[in-house]
């Protein structure tokens, strides 16, 4: 089986996208990330919804997990409104990683390994640098098992 086999249609955000609209869309489709393209929609970027996360929890609260437990439940419900006018962009981490990119003809363990290598539960593949679905690592597996 090749990646153009187990490749789905798959959400993709800008650069310019509003951060709390990316959380919306992870949230109501159930995704492991997002897919970044630029205009041409040429993948730039893989940004986990961990990386979504990060941007709305308080940096003391992600260097001291103590004091994530002393907010009080009704702002701790909230933290995500923090996205406010934040964009896509500022979700992406300040070092850049290596792209999980898969050329359509990709084998199941190349993505695998992929996927392994770059920490990434989404792998966009390609056909001529152009965007043509996704493998997500749940699929992946279930595929594999």
């Amino acid at each position: 089986m090749r990646a153009r086999d187990l490749a789905v249609e798959f959400p993709t955000v800008t650069m310019d996208t509003p951060a709390l609209e990316a959380a919306r869309l992870l949230a109501e489709q159930d995704l492991p990330g997002l897919i970044l393209v630029d205009g041409d929609g040429r993948p730039l970027y893989i940004l986990p919804g961990t990386q979504v996360l990060r941007l709305a929890v308080p940096a003391y609260c992600r260097d001291d997990p103590a004091l994530a437990r002393v907010v009080d439940e009704a702002h701790a419900d909230t933290f995500l409104q923090r996205l406010g006018g934040r964009t896509v962009r500022e979700c992406l981490p300040e070092q850049p990683r290596e792209l999980p990119v898969a050329d359509s003809k990709a084998t199941v363990l190349e993505l695998a390994a992929l996927m392994a290598r770059t920490r990434s539960p989404v792998v966009a593949v390609v056909e001529d640098d152009r965007l043509t679905g996704a493998v997500t690592l749940q699929s992946l597996v279930d595929h594999a098992i």
